[in-house]
């Protein structure tokens, strides 16, 4: 492929990469990520809230650290064995986003709960009997937020009765501490959840109670950012390094993105078709409601029509530039967090230089 001016080094790295480490290869770029990271903490602070990222999108303690050193004031996990690998590493404020059901989580909580601040979500029942169950095996007292739906139709209590007979509840046992909401608004939906939340409050206020935390998330929703009444904390995962549906969402721009699938085009059997080398094994059947699998930086117009579990099927009939067997080129993924989730370690560069290997941690602890 032909360099253009001012690629030079761009093509470079990629010699470095494909030689090094081989291809394909999931790089992050740590001049963008301190950026983004910097960013979203400036937003939160200006607004007054506390920023609780999620660290479901990079699974690193070494990342998790520099969102801590830039001043987020804890963590958030969305399964147990993310809290653990993180407890391990030292962090001690942990807001565990998901019901944790059945008894071997129960013995697993148990055991977590002396080891750092551990708070935890509930949109049932269930779950708060469970919480209960391992904070008296902890013999220490949990801190129990309950998690609303206020239209996006996933996990959350939906109405507010319900939220406030789990409020009650959680007071009920001697062994939880109620901490407050949890929120995932709709984007497009900040009237309806503060008119949820507001009721909310004043229920759980008539049995006593007061909400010390009411966390929103998301990074689609940082348009939204202190716009709901009584926000105390913000989540936000995918920012750190951001993907084609925050482009598509308009929660980021091209130069926000700090991760890229580093592939090799392998074969070109047809002059409007290709084959990568980075198939479902590692940019995922996720597309996120988009059209194609990625978006390939140097051949904007091409598409990744669809994969086998090593191929990634290249459309190439409206892009007036086509690569040749051997190019390497750059994807950003349609969704970051789950192709972070298929490999062991990131390639960590600044700029045009590679400056060492960040591991996945928490890589497959999905429960």
């Amino acid at each position: 492929m032909q360099v253009l001016p001012g690629e030079t080094s761009m093509a470079a790295l990629k010699d470095i990469i494909a030689r090094d480490y081989g291809t394909p290869a999931v790089v992050i770029d740590l001049d963008i990520v301190t950026h983004n990271i910097a960013r979203l903490q400036a937003a939160c602070e200006a607004r007054g809230l506390e920023n609780r990222p999620h660290i479901k999108t990079h699974k690193s303690p070494e990342l998790a650290a520099m969102q801590r050193e830039a001043g987020a004031a804890g963590i958030t996990c969305q399964k147990l064995g993310e809290a653990e690998i993180m407890a391990d590493a030292g962090f001690d404020d942990i807001l565990i986003s998901y019901n944790l059901i059945g008894e071997e989580k129960i013995a697993r909580l148990a055991a977590l709960i002396p080891r750092a601040r551990i708070i935890v979500a509930a949109d049932n029942p269930v779950a708060v009997d469970a919480y209960a169950e391992a904070a008296k095996r902890a013999g220490k007292p949990l801190e129990v937020i309950i998690e609303c739906d206020t239209g996006r139709k996933r996990a959350g209590v939906e109405s507010v009765a319900d939220a406030i007979a789990l409020a009650e509840r959680i007071k009920a046992s001697p062994q939880l501490r109620f901490a407050g909401f949890m929120l995932y608004n709709p984007e497009d939906a900040v009237a309806q959840t503060q008119a949820f939340l507001d009721e909310a409050l004043a229920g759980i206020r008539g049995l006593g109670l007061e909400a010390s935390i009411i966390s929103t998330g998301g990074t689609p929703n940082l348009s939204n950012l202190g716009r709901i009444r009584g926000t105390t904390e913000h989540r936000a995962g995918t920012y750190i390094f951001n993907d084609r549906m925050m482009l598509a969402c308009g929660a980021a721009e091209l130069a926000d993105c700090a991760l890229h699938v580093y592939t090799t085009v392998v074969s070109r059997a047809g002059p409007e078709r290709g084959i990568l080398d980075a198939g479902s094994k590692t940019l995922t059947s996720d597309i996120g409601g988009l059209d194609g699998h990625g978006l390939i930086r140097e051949f904007p117009q091409a598409r990744i029509a669809r994969f086998a579990e090593e191929h990634g099927f290249l459309d190439l009939s409206a892009s007036s530039r086509k690569p040749a067997i051997g190019d390497v080129v750059r994807v950003i993924p349609n969704h970051v967090c789950v192709v972070v989730n298929m490999v062991d370690r990131l390639i960590a560069v600044r700029g045009d230089e590679v400056v060492g290997e960040i591991p996945v941690a928490a890589r497959g602890r999905i429960v």
